[in-house]
């Protein structure tokens, strides 16, 4: 019996074939990571002002022949400096009514300042002041798609193929997106993002899964990382398409072209073979990894793989990490740094435009700073250990956003920069622990309940999400330099406490890891780590536990940063 992780061994853990899987994957990464944060350039509220009746012709910038209108008569002056006009009331008066009346009524029109935006979906369709919280709710509906997405097509993975549910998930972003551009109000918008936030899921998550279970044992940390920088990428295209068009539907158009590329991926990736074993499908793995092998220039027999090469363990299930105490804190501090990450990282994207300054070099910094993360991963995740690098970016990012309160509050402009720095280095941090987690995480878990864990796991990660947006926007609730400073605080405080609980969680770089529950119950335990043997023999994948690991990280959700 030739298992399929020995037949990896012998094609190449990393060949020729699976590099060039791996690139049209990656750059489908690019893509999808478009529409993750694409809400920033469709739904930012430009500067606004109450439009001034019986001036038809009025713009944001007040020219001087209006002044006397705007303050004297329909505009009441505001007392925050850093708003320069009241944005949703006027005077209820008339040019030959009582001037002296101070009776309020809501704006009907508004005029918007074209300086970032020349227009959103925001502004297009007038949603502020008492409808400005419908922003945050578009942005939660899109967070729930995706929640949605990552379970459904997980499941749909598993039952019909990765490859089938890729190119599901491909033509349904394909469709969603160019919809949105085009969509006539605002439930409409809602019901076409929630769509396109399930098909994200379902593309990053199929997408990862069939490049993963390409790779050899060996490789699949270090692919697993790599895969993120194409992401990172897709957030630096996307500040350059926003800043070039600066109107919303042609952003949304211009990111949701490139899936048309994909389609041909019908014709170029092959379905994963561990899933066509899985499956009984021997003859169509043998194709594949023939095929593959050829590419990678290595010989082998001419029907490798055999009804006998199925490795898959069977899972155990969700309620057996609550099944003692041990297992539930340590479950519980998982989930909770996993809700906590995600947050954090989409709510510092989505906060861009409160931290002054210039929006578009904020959001191109937001997203270059992913790549030191990354790389600050692959240099230091087997040096240092996860427990240690996990905490250490969780608790310095959160600091460095609480920091930026003082400058944010207490500064003048010219140090604008330092607040800026100090967000660019809590997303650094950020960034870097949310690839940490996976990793970490699926090693705590035991092999018989890890494909399950990571579910979970992922799924508080799109709990967290759907957060996010309502912390963002405190700004709206908040007035003034306050409200700009205030989420940041909270993402600060919560990765610091989030980082804090994680030292609670024993190590496990360099460690024989747990494969049993009741290994699980021993590992880390001070009082047992002396007598602590868990079954190193061989796995049923023919590894030792440590390398093994690798192998069960692959599944359906994990590594997916949705």
């Amino acid at each position: 019996m030739t298992k399929f992780e020995q037949v990896l061994g012998t094609i190449g853990e990393f060949g020729l074939y699976q590099k060039f899987v791996f690139l049209l994957l990656c750059l489908a990464y690019v893509t999808a990571a478009f529409h993750m944060l694409i809400s920033v350039f469709l739904l930012g509220i430009p500067n606004h002002r109450c439009a001034i009746p019986g001036y038809p012709n009025d713009t944001y910038a007040i020219q001087s022949s209006y002044h006397e209108a705007l303050v004297n008569r329909h505009v009441p002056t505001s007392t925050d400096e850093t708003l320069k006009y009241v944005q949703c009331n006027l005077y209820d008066r008339s040019y030959d009514g009582d001037d002296n009346s101070t009776d309020l009524k809501a704006c009907s029109s508004w005029v918007y300042d074209k300086s970032v935006f020349i227009n959103t979906f925001t502004s297009e369709h007038d949603i502020v002041c008492e409808d400005k919280f419908k922003t945050s709710h578009a942005q939660t509906i899109f967070f729930g798609g995706v929640f949605v997405g990552a379970i459904g097509f997980g499941s749909l993975s598993d039952i019909i193929g990765r490859k089938k549910t890729l190119y599901i998930s491909l033509l349904l972003l394909l469709g969603t997106t160019l919809g949105v551009a085009w969509a006539p109000d605002f439930v409409t918008f809602c019901v076409l993002r929630f769509l396109v936030g399930a098909s994200c899921a379902g593309m990053f998550m199929t997408a990862f899964v069939i490049s993963m279970e390409m790779v050899g044992p060996s490789k699949r940390m270090w692919a697993g990382i790599v895969i993120e920088y194409f992401s990172a990428l897709g957030l630096v295209i996307l500040g350059g398409v926003g800043y070039a068009f600066r109107q919303w539907k042609y952003t949304e158009v211009a990111c949701s072209a490139p899936i048309a590329f994909f389609l041909l991926y019908w014709w170029l990736i092959p379905e994963s073979p561990r899933w066509l074993v899985s499956q009984s499908k021997i003859d169509e793995a043998n194709k594949i990894i023939k095929k593959a092998a050829k590419v990678n220039k290595v010989t082998i027999p001419e029907n490798i793989l055999t009804a006998d090469s199925n490795d898959e363990a069977e899972a155990g299930r969700l309620w057996h990490l609550f099944t003692s105490r041990v297992l539930l804190i340590r479950t519980l501090i998982i989930f909770f740094n996993w809700a906590v990450v995600s947050m954090v990282y989409y709510g510092f994207s989505l906060n861009t435009g409160n931290l002054g300054g210039d929006f578009y070099l904020n959001f191109l910094l937001s997203g270059l700073v992913e790549f030191p993360a990354y790389t600050l991963c692959l240099l230091l995740l087997d040096r240092v250990g996860r427990r240690l690098l996990h905490a250490s970016c969780m608790i310095v990012g959160g600091v460095a956003c609480i920091i930026t309160l003082f400058p944010m509050i207490f500064a003048d402009q010219s140090l604008q920069p330092i607040t800026v720095t100090l967000a660019m280095l809590g997303k650094v941090g950020v960034t870097a622990a949310y690839a940490v987690i996976y990793v970490w995480s699926a090693e705590l878990y035991p092999t018989v309940v890890r494909t399950v864990g990571m579910g979970a796991s992922s799924s508080c990660a799109r709990i967290g999400g759907m957060i996010s947006p309502y912390i963002a926007d405190l700004n709206k609730v908040i007035d003034g330099n306050l409200g700009r400073a205030v989420p940041l605080v909270v993402f600060g405080t919560m990765s610091v406490g989030a980082g804090i609980l994680s030292l609670w969680l024993p190590e496990t770089n360099k460690r024989d890891l747990p494969e049993t529950l009741e290994d699980s119950k021993r590992f880390g335990q001070k009082e047992s780590s002396e007598n602590y043997e868990p079954k190193l023999s061989f796995d049923n994948k023919g590894f030792d536990s440590e390398q093994g690991i690798t192998n069960r990280i692959t599944e359906d959700y994990t590594g997916i940063k949705l």
